[in-house]
């Protein structure tokens, strides 16, 4: 006869108790890894570096643009109204071509109007010429009538003192004849006088028409010369970069209408930050990867306005310009500002903001736990701190960021 089984009731309540205790056994592990002064991190959740000896560069890392070394901007000297495109945005040009024709009616008409008074002027130059010539014709004949009536009267007196010394004339007649030629001489020199004065006056009319002529002409050819002007010519051989002038729109003078650059000689301009202000100058070096080639630049220019809490360098290649640049084109560099050093060298991390580069986490020798250590650093670029105290070279240091774990006393890393 068959017999009923009972099913053991403390073997069920064992399987019933067995995911509490499950769950109670990792609750209790997590909690024992992260009290106290230490917390279990995997391998991969940080960056290991390790201490070495090297050349320290003290250097800034700088985002600059390539810019042409040299420009010149086009300006409207005259205003006026776009009247022809040449050229186009972009495109190379030679000194001297054509980019734009501007038009401009009062200036055309102040030309119109400064020729018109230089014919005017020419015009009264021309007649005080003619009138002096023709006082001057009338003067020498005036004298030469003079001269011929001095003639006969001194020998009409002539002959009078010979009559006159055999009583054959009176002495009236023969004062007469004497008082006659008297005045006719003092005539002639007054006419002579009269046509000197006359020659200066009129000398000094030429003069100041002869200045007033050349004044307008001057004039006139600064107004023509303003009328070239208005068409705008390349000043360099370049690359038209910028030209801001549609056909209809009306420029005042001193409006900018584009920009040529050279386009074999560029530069390259940064913005470094204010608190380097003291220790940037003419002459540093700098350098750069493109293309994965090096470079070296030389720090031409520092511009000592401050602006946004910002000053601008440009920096020159010292050779060869690499291939394919562009106007534009952004670049990182590294701007040296002192000669490299021997020192005992930590990869810069994240872990110097969090700790204030007072202390790191230290890997032991032959260990995966990191320890808390007091350190002393120096001089620090992008890459790299100078340790001046506390590491030593070959030793291992988490260098990644410590904000999640700052506050402990010591790390274990698993795998």
């Amino acid at each position: 006869m068959d017999r009923k089984i009972t099913p053991n009731k403390r073997f069920q309540l064992w399987w019933l108790a067995l995911p509490v205790i499950v769950v109670a056994y990792f609750a209790f592990d997590s909690a024992a890894s992260s009290s106290g002064d230490r917390v279990n991190l995997a391998m991969d959740k940080v960056k290991i570096s390790t201490v070495t000896k090297g050349e320290f560069h003290d250097l800034i890392p700088l985002r600059g643009s390539i810019m042409p070394s040299k420009s010149v901007y086009l300006d409207a000297i005259e205003g006026g109204r776009v009247e022809a495109r040449f050229v186009e945005e972009g495109a190379m040009v030679k000194k001297g071509d054509k980019l734009l024709a501007l038009s401009n009616t009062s200036l055309q008409l102040d030309v119109i109007s400064r020729e018109a008074q230089i014919s005017e002027q020419l015009n009264n130059l021309h007649n005080t010429r003619l009138a002096i010539d023709q006082n001057r014709l009338n003067l020498k004949r005036n004298l030469l009538e003079l001269d011929f009536q001095v003639s006969q009267s001194e020998r009409k007196l002539a002959q009078f003192k010979r009559l006159g010394s055999g009583n054959l004339v009176s002495k009236d007649e023969l004062q007469a004849a004497e008082d006659e030629t008297e005045y006719l001489k003092n005539r002639r020199k007054l006419i002579i006088e009269q046509q000197q004065q006359d020659e200066k006056i009129r000398t000094a009319q030429i003069a100041q028409l002869e200045d007033s002529v050349e004044q307008l002409n001057k004039n006139l050819s600064f107004a023509r010369k303003n009328l070239e002007n208005l068409i705008i010519k390349a000043p360099m051989d370049g690359r038209l970069t910028a030209l801001d002038a549609e056909l209809g729109a009306s420029k005042a003078r001193g409006a900018r209408l584009g920009q040529v650059d050279i386009v074999s000689e560029y530069k390259v301009s940064a913005q470094i930050d204010e608190f380097y202000l003291g220790r940037v100058y003419a002459g540093q070096t700098a350098r750069l990867t493109l293309q994965g080639k090096p470079y070296e630049l030389t720090l031409a220019k520092v511009y000592a306005e401050v602006s946004n809490g910002r000053f601008e360098v440009d920096l020159t290649f010292n050779a060869a310009l690499p291939s394919d640049i562009r106007r534009g084109q952004s670049l990182q560099l590294e701007l040296l500002l002192a000669d490299a050093k021997a020192a005992t060298l930590i990869p810069n991390g994240g872990f110097y903001q969090d700790t204030g580069g007072k202390w790191v986490f230290v890997l032991e020798q032959g260990s995966q736990v990191a320890v808390k250590k007091s350190v002393t650093f120096g001089e620090r670029n992008n890459k790299y701190i100078e340790v001046l105290d506390g590491l030593a070279v070959g030793d291992r240091v988490i260098t990644s960021s410590y904000s999640s774990f700052k506050d402990m006393q010591s790390v274990s890393l698993t795998r």
